[in-house]
């Protein structure tokens, strides 16, 4: 890839190479119009200006290595950046775009300093100058390539805020002005007869209006495609962000409700415990035994779920990452499945049932339990769920199988939005699949689902494998 396609539109680098290739591009130039077209032009005064040219960007660059590179926009009035006003994060930097769209492109921000910008204004303006200066020694206006007074102006307005770039567009107005008035005229540029001359002077013409189109088309289209990248990333942006706000209020939520509920069962479980206390040794229906014994079987019940919600919500426990295995693993995740006995799972070789894991193991088996529970509601009851393990290439991956009616492309991509379901009321409020997904991505991996109507879905969780921590 040439390195001026890699340097970021509007950045230092790229102005530092979009220089560099106008003075190569100017030697060229009085090169070919001494050998070729021996016109009476004063050869040095013209290599002086692109020495001069030349001599600035070597500066430029010093200036430039010496700069720490900072992922700032240009310099601009401090209180109009959606920082200032609480907006922080990708939102707010690309926000700040949307404020301005140039300030999607003045870059000049490989640099922290406030002078970036201004010392790019004034680099283009020598440019301008320069310009002026050489049109003056080759025919003025009657040059062809006084196109480029175009081109400046269009990297211009790509690189530089509005203000700075109308001051550049005044400068060239006035040059052109000044080149009507004052400039030294070439005989061969003058003479509008049929001959070799003529011939020049439209050979000229037809190379700078071809470089001008070809530079301008460029400036364009590299303007819309970044703008065009630039606003997908702030759809993307702010819809994880406002995903990541649902989530908070779903785990605010989880907290909450976990922990307002064990206050009523603590209270349930000391008069449990009172009960079976006065009633050892009494002599009593077995039925009032049963009862008890059932009652303290589902507050232990009450307590695991409790437990898996302030993991959900964030909780201290989700902090907390275990040393275990791929059989460890799923045994956790099977432990708190409804309806364990409708769960097929596809015994994996022992080298991945012993493979070393490190992970916040309650967190990644309720993400499990949620994808089993989920085709459990899918299938028929004379149906099972199938789940299974594999281990390819340091990735772990976590299947489960349903077989229930699948879904349609519509519903897949919907599926995972939060309080998004397809079930029956009262058999789900649309969190499952969305709590899932946001697990599996804090630990850097996804989850995909495959589904074919009529036939079932495929739920798949892939996961980096972590050793466990020394």
């Amino acid at each position: 890839m040439p390195l001026m396609q890699r340097a970021r539109l509007g950045s230092s680098t790229w102005l530092l190479l979009l220089r560099s290739a106008a003075v190569v591009g100017q030697l060229v130039t009085i090169f070919a119009v001494w050998v070729l077209a021996d016109l009476d032009v004063a050869y040095l005064p013209l290599l002086g200006l692109v020495a001069l040219t030349a001599t600035t960007n070597v500066i430029y660059a010093l200036w430039l290595t010496r700069k720490k590179p900072a992922a700032t926009v240009e310099p601009s009035d401090e209180l109009s950046r959606p920082e200032a006003i609480g907006m922080k994060g990708p939102v707010g930097r690309l926000a700040n775009a949307t404020d301005d769209p140039s300030s999607l492109l003045v870059d000049i921000d490989d640099d922290a300093s406030k002078s970036a910008g201004w010392i790019a204004w004034a680099l283009m303006l020598l440019d301008l100058v320069t310009l002026t200066a050489m049109l003056h020694l080759t025919g003025g206006t009657q040059n062809p390539f006084c196109f480029f007074y175009l081109v400046n102006l269009s990297v211009g307005g790509v690189m530089l805020r509005p203000y700075r770039a109308w001051t550049l567009t005044l400068v060239a107005v006035i040059g052109f002005a000044l080149l009507l008035l004052f400039s030294t005229a070439l005989p061969e540029l003058l003479d509008t007869n049929i001959d070799a001359a003529s011939n020049i002077h439209r050979l000229g013409q037809m190379i700078a209006f071809t470089a001008c189109s070809a530079v301008i088309t460029y400036f364009v289209t590299r303007t819309s495609g970044e703008l065009r990248m630039r606003e997908t990333q702030l759809l993307e942006a702010q819809a994880t962000e406002a995903a990541n706000r649902q989530l908070e209020g779903l785990t605010t939520l989880a907290a909450g409700a976990a922990h307002e509920l064990a206050t009523p069962l603590s209270t349930i479980d000391v008069i449990v415990r009172e009960l079976f206390r006065h009633l050892d040794g009494i002599e009593k229906p077995a039925s009032v035994e049963e009862d008890l014994q059932l009652i303290d079987g589902q507050l232990e019940h009450c307590r695991q779920i409790l437990q898996r919600m302030r993991a959900a919500s964030g909780d201290s426990t989700t902090g907390r990452w275990d040393e275990t295995t791929v059989g460890e693993l799923i045994d956790v995740a099977l432990d708190g499945v409804r309806q364990p006995h409708r769960v097929d799972v596809i015994d994996a070789a022992p080298e991945i049932e012993d493979r070393p894991l490190w992970v916040p193991q309650e967190a990644v088996a309720q993400a499990i339990r949620n994808l089993i529970h989920n085709g459990l509601d899918a299938s028929d009851r004379d149906k099972n769920v199938v789940l299974e393990s594999r281990v390819d290439d340091g990735v772990l991956q976590l299947i489960v199988t349903d077989s229930g009616c699948g879904m349609s492309e519509d519903v897949l991509e919907r599926i995972g939005n939060p309080f998004y379901t397809t079930k029956d009321p009262g058999r789900g409020i649309g969190l499952g699949i969305f709590l899932t997904r946001n697990v599996v991505k804090k630990l850097g991996g996804q989850l995909k689902m495959d589904s074919t109507p009529g036939v079932g879905t495929t739920a798949r969780i892939i996961l980096p494998i972590r050793p466990p921590a020394n």
